[in-house]
């Protein structure tokens, strides 16, 4: 099992860099075409002075996600750690994974609050697939991830 767990949490990890790097949306307004990956578009939230938006997507798409899968990958394949640094991680990263979906939720919010009918139109970019899959693969480790082995294990 934790050879699953950490195979699913390596292709996670391999998948989020194109899930932050790659467009994720293309916003068509008035003729001005605007395509923007997860890591641009906080750039540009924290330049146009909007730091509470910018933050939360920066934390629950980019902080949150990675720490989730280095953990994971530290608890099923690396195991450097002490058994009771693992578990206070795995606690963490339990605790931090409940609000995982909150980005989602901001980003359809957005969708929401700025579309204006035919003058605003909004495209999946590359980056939406690769984001989907890296979700996913990051729930199936999580699911398959015994939480005994922690103590299991040597070190």
């Amino acid at each position: 099992m934790a050879v699953r767990c950490a195979a699913l949490a390596g292709a996670a990890f391999v998948l989020f860099w194109p899930a932050v790097l790659f467009p994720i949306l293309t916003i068509e307004k008035v003729g001005n075409r605007h395509q923007a990956s997860i890591l641009e578009g906080i750039r540009d939230l924290f330049q146009q002075g909007q730091w509470f938006v910018g933050g939360i997507i920066l934390v629950f798409s980019i902080v949150f996600p990675l720490l989730k899968l280095l953990v994971m990958l530290e608890l099923s394949l690396f195991q450097v750690l002490s058994r009771n640094h693992r578990s206070l991680w795995f606690r963490a990263v339990e605790i931090a994974g409940k609000w995982s979906m909150l980005d989602v939720l901001l980003l359809a919010f957005l969708v929401m609050t700025i579309k204006l009918g035919s003058m605003v139109s909004f495209h999946y970019g590359p980056a939406i697939y690769y984001f989907t899959f890296c979700v996913a693969f990051s729930m199936m480790a999580s699911i398959c991830f015994d939480p005994r082995s922690i103590w299991d294990s040597k070190a």
